[in-house]
């Protein structure tokens, strides 16, 4: 039977995305949905770019874009580096980048404009880097670089009151468009946690792997989840995005 997996934010961390698949060991009909910031972090930012692209060509795979994505491509593309971009792990992503010809930068370029806001499957389950602010949706969402950087949706799903029905006026509607939703961008660990985390309908896979967790794969019909080792004792003479 063919499986959904999504995995997490990786951050630079290519030996610990590659630990992670040869865990799942991905079929041919197997579908790979990646939540995004690929880059800034760990060492391999640029090779994680190249090894993705791979992996797109052996199996159907859906590209979310994070917000360090987008910081990254807009650097690739002629913009001068975004100092908080520099600084929260750009730095790495920008040395990785070093020795690719310019030929081999315009398909990365062309590989992030290709990234997806966010991804609705058949089952009306929502896939996305952040969150939205809408209460109608992200398609509606006023500014577009709310799906990379919006935490409010998971903060609201982290805090409801359980007593709280669906069928309540109280009950948040955008927990009501969608009959799940996968992000990342909000590691778990800052709630000391090194695993997957659920909030009301919205499942949180990024565990961590640009600091002191582990990079995340969940199969979404079963919610199984297989992980790689503590990023830090993958990359020991690095500090990631730590500080």
């Amino acid at each position: 039977m063919a499986r959904t997996f999504v995995i997490g934010d990786i951050h630079g961390a290519l030996k610990a995305l590659e630990q992670v698949l040869g865990k799942i060991k991905p079929q041919a009909d197997d579908t790979l949905i990646f939540l995004g910031d690929y880059v800034d972090g760990w060492s391999q930012s640029a090779q994680v770019i190249d090894y993705l692209m791979q992996l797109d060509k052996q199996y159907t795979c859906i590209f979310i874009k994070g917000n360090h994505d987008a910081w990254c491509e807009s650097w690739l593309m002629g913009s001068l580096p975004d100092p908080t971009w520099i600084f929260n792990g750009g730095q790495a992503t920008v040395e990785s980048y070093a020795g690719l010809s310019p030929e081999q930068k315009e398909v990365h370029i062309a590989f992030y404009n290709r990234m997806k806001d966010y991804v609705i499957d058949t089952e009306n389950r929502l896939f996305i880097h952040a969150g939205f602010t809408s209460m109608h949706g992200p398609a509606m969402e006023r500014y577009e670089a709310s799906t990379r950087w919006d935490r409010t949706l998971w903060e609201m799903a982290c805090t409801m009151d359980r007593r709280i029905k669906k069928d309540s006026k109280l009950f948040p509607k955008r927990l009501l468009l969608f009959h799940e939703i996968y992000i990342g961008h909000t590691p778990t660990i800052n709630y000391d946690v090194d695993v997957p985390m659920q909030g009301c309908n919205v499942w949180n896979v990024d565990t961590g792997a640009a600091f002191y967790g582990k990079l995340t794969a969940m199969d979404i019909a079963t919610k199984k989840f297989w992980q790689s080792d503590p990023v830090r004792e993958l990359y020991p003479d690095e500090k990631g995005r730590n500080r």
